[in-house]
């Protein structure tokens, strides 16, 4: 079993991108917490006193009214960015076994060439640790591996204050902010919360080798890349849609398509709770009613979190394994052949 002892359906519901500089408090999982560090002045007991100012509200967030025209800009990038990281991912797998294939050419056929071989591989120096312990790796962490350290960077990012400004722009989607296109992608590896992080990134492991080993790791990445940028234009058109402007950030849009992908694919599979394993239930049922809670808080307005990104995300990763897989991915073949005569006549 690939999911045994991973999370709930709520815990696997957590917010992708929830609202910030709203409100007080957020909700995670069951368990509402209590937003500290720069984005409140939070109080640890009666006695202390008043801690620093908030130096975020210092900073202009722009809340401005919504119009239809502003979605053209974000929509061409939404295409953009997918249509990108699919033809990215397409050469680095023709990359990848071309390289393997050339390997295997250079495979000694006599015994004068593995003596030669052998002799040349007493003069080469050891791996170090770091190069032993990624080729130690499965696939699927191969892929985890970089997403993690890109999520874990940005996170830090947040605790310098200086920088605070710059991630609020940059790191934040906001359809009315003044930098609409490049937060969409860049938010999807922004967390400010250490919970909200750990949360996403233990799905996004517990899911990923099931997803890495059906599609492999160069469709996979593409997947979920597109799936990044989409559940952020479904956020941005949910919120202009209802004129209301706000700020998300997170990963879940993405792992949401993840894990409707994997529960579809493997609907029979039977997931327990991390801290209650002998309740199981099916994958299949669990993705139902992840997206019937994110369905009721888009209809209802909820504004626990993103729902919209949410929903958008696990859409896309249902319409990936229906459609996308294969009339996309499969049909790359013409692509490969293009790419194949420009590689050979560019030399």
């Amino acid at each position: 079993m690939f999911f045994r002892n991973v999370l709930s359906a709520a815990d696997l519901a957590i917010s992708c991108k929830p609202p910030l500089l709203r409100c007080n408090n957020i909700t995670v999982g069951h368990a509402r917490i209590q937003v500290r560090g720069s984005f409140q002045n939070a109080r640890r007991g009666a006695r202390r006193r008043t801690l620093e100012p908030n130096p975020l509200e210092q900073i202009h967030v722009d809340t401005g009214p919504l119009h239809p025209k502003d979605l053209f800009k974000p929509f061409v990038f939404t295409v953009g960015v997918s249509t990108a990281s699919l033809v990215g991912c397409v050469i680095w797998e023709y990359e990848n076994l071309r390289s393997h294939a050339s390997s295997l050419l250079k495979r000694p056929g006599n015994w004068l060439s593995a003596q030669q071989k052998k002799i040349a591989s007493q003069f080469k120096s050891e791996p170090g640790p770091i190069q032993k312990w990624w080729n130690s790796l499965r696939s699927s962490e191969k892929v985890f591996y970089p997403i993690l350290a890109a999520n874990v960077l940005v996170f830090g990012a947040w605790r310098v204050r200086s920088l605070q400004p710059f991630m609020v722009k940059y790191f934040c989607s906001n359809p009315s902010g003044r930098a609409k296109c490049l937060p969409m992608v860049l938010s999807t590896f922004s967390h400010h919360s250490a919970l909200h992080l750990a949360a996403n990134m233990y799905v996004l492991y517990s899911f990923m080798p099931a997803a890495v080993a059906f599609l492999g790791k160069e469709q996979f990445v593409a997947m979920y890349m597109s799936a990044g940028v989409i559940s952020s234009f479904a956020s941005f058109l949910y919120k202009v849609m209802l004129n209301q402007p706000g700020l998300s950030l997170g990963a879940s849009g993405a792992i949401m398509s993840v894990l409707s992908y994997v529960c579809v694919q493997y609907p029979d599979t039977r997931l327990s709770i991390i801290f209650l394993p002998m309740y199981t239930f099916a994958a299949g049922t669990a993705i139902k009613v992840i997206m019937s809670v994110d369905l009721a808080g888009v209809i209802l307005g909820w504004k626990f979190f993103d729902h919209a990104a949410h929903l958008g995300g696990a859409l896309f990763g249902l319409a990936w394994c229906y459609w996308g897989g294969h009339h996309l991915w499969g049909n790359r073949d013409k692509f490969l052949q293009y790419y194949h005569n420009f590689r050979k006549d560019s030399r």
